[in-house]
């Protein structure tokens, strides 16, 4: 469909009907009279068009220049007496619709005025009865600009119930969709935990025996064979490599036992952030811990190692040189910790999968890190969530409740 065809309404046409009809029934035939007319049924029907979102200065604009033309118009069919008189009414239904009660009366005022100049051109002896005239029509035109103001208000009142009710559905289909998320990680990560655990008992055995025959071979080399002692040593230090890896495996496995104790969580962010920077030197960690939040029932073990491993990651991927912060806030219920870096930034199409395990973009990643943070945080009853941007950064956000899972705080 053509463009100029979207713009067209089904009300543009009667509006047009309406002035042709003013047009052609007029007493006077007269093109002064006529061009007025034509020019206020044009402005009428593009007000609402130029610009194509219309602003409250360009309203105002377009509603004195509907003033301007009813007054040209009025001025040649007869002024105090002319039938035309009603087209001041089109300025103040505009006002308000668009400007509420204030634009209302503001423009239920100029048209009245400028209605009002048509007495220097009746007779003085007739003034009183052109004043009897005049106010009564200045009366109607203040009726209908009230009128029209109180059923806009009230469409206002209504759209705007309509639109907060659309936002509210907006952000519960959010909550929403986020929770199904939740429960698909949780799903895939007790299906692949199972996985893990089944897989990581059964390699323990051989890689015992593989790493008790390397350590044996080893012994029973004589010194002049080097080559080979080296390559007994790299057996079992791949095999520890191997073992340290199944270790993983099954912390991730592994239903977690949480040791739950009333703790600091400044001092619990400080021990993460401590272990982190040996790893990673070349980055300065800031603290902005917010001091209002109290001790709260948590597993201080376990979460020293998601904010090290957050804050490992955070650093990982700045530039050397870096800064990586962590904040914490108040959040109603909840504890907000907040680990903010300015590095690479996580590709859009990875960010729904960073907690999935066994994903990861890193050469020599095992995609366990971040899946194991958000088990730990789910065993907490929190929630943790990632906003980033390709070449800007990242922010993880962890929320933490303050009462123990399970517990309805009072």
């Amino acid at each position: 469909m053509p463009r100029w065809m979207r713009l067209v309404r089904p009300h543009d046409f009667v509006w047009l009907l309406v002035f042709a009809a003013l047009a052609f029934t007029t007493d006077h035939q007269d093109v002064y009279e006529l061009a007025p007319l034509i020019l206020l049924g044009v402005v009428q029907v593009l007000e609402p068009k130029i610009p194509a979102v219309p602003s409250t200065r360009s309203r105002v604009f377009w509603m004195l220049v509907k003033v301007a033309l009813g007054w040209v118009v009025i001025g040649y069919t007869h002024g105090i007496e002319s039938a035309y008189w009603p087209v001041l009414f089109l300025p103040i239904v505009s006002a308000a619709t668009a400007l509420g009660l204030g634009g209302t009366l503001l423009f239920t005022f100029i048209p009245a005025v400028v209605y009002c100049t048509f007495i220097f051109w009746v007779d003085p002896a007739q003034w009183g009865y052109a004043a009897v005239d005049l106010a009564r029509r200045v009366a109607l035109l203040a009726m209908v600009g009230l009128v029209a103001n109180t059923l806009a208000e009230a469409l206002r009142v209504q759209s705007r119930k309509h639109r907060e009710t659309a936002e509210q559905l907006a952000r519960a289909n959010a909550d929403l969709q986020k929770a199904e998320e939740a429960v698909r990680r949780s799903d895939r990560l007790a299906a692949l935990g199972q996985l893990s655990a089944g897989l990581a008992h059964e390699l323990r055995n051989p890689l015992g025996t593989i790493k008790a025959s390397s350590e044996m071979l080893g012994r029973s080399l004589t010194s002049e064979n080097e080559v080979a002692r080296e390559m007994s040593g790299f057996i079992s230090s791949e095999v520890d490599r191997c073992n340290s890896l199944v270790t993983r495996f099954l912390t991730f496995a592994r239903p977690m036992q949480l040791r739950l104790e009333m703790g600091d969580l400044a001092q619990t962010l400080d021990r993460g952030i401590t272990a982190a920077e040996r790893e990673a030197p070349g980055i300065a960690v800031y603290r902005n811990y917010a001091p209002e939040i109290p001790p709260f029932p948590f597993d201080a073990e376990m979460l020293e190692r998601v904010f090290y491993n957050l804050v490992l990651n955070a650093a990982q991927a700045s530039p050397s040189g870096g800064t990586v912060t962590v904040k914490t806030r108040a959040a109603g219920d909840c504890v907000e910790v907040a680990v903010i870096d300015r590095g690479s930034g996580i590709d859009a199409k990875n960010r729904e999968s960073i907690f999935n395990p066994f994903f990861t973009t890193k050469p020599s990643g095992v995609g366990l890190g971040l899946a194991i943070v958000s088990k730990i945080v789910d065993e907490h009853g929190g929630k943790i969530a990632v906003e980033s941007e390709l070449g800007k950064g990242s922010v993880f956000h962890v929320f933490l409740p303050l009462a123990a899972p399970g517990v309805q705080k009072e």
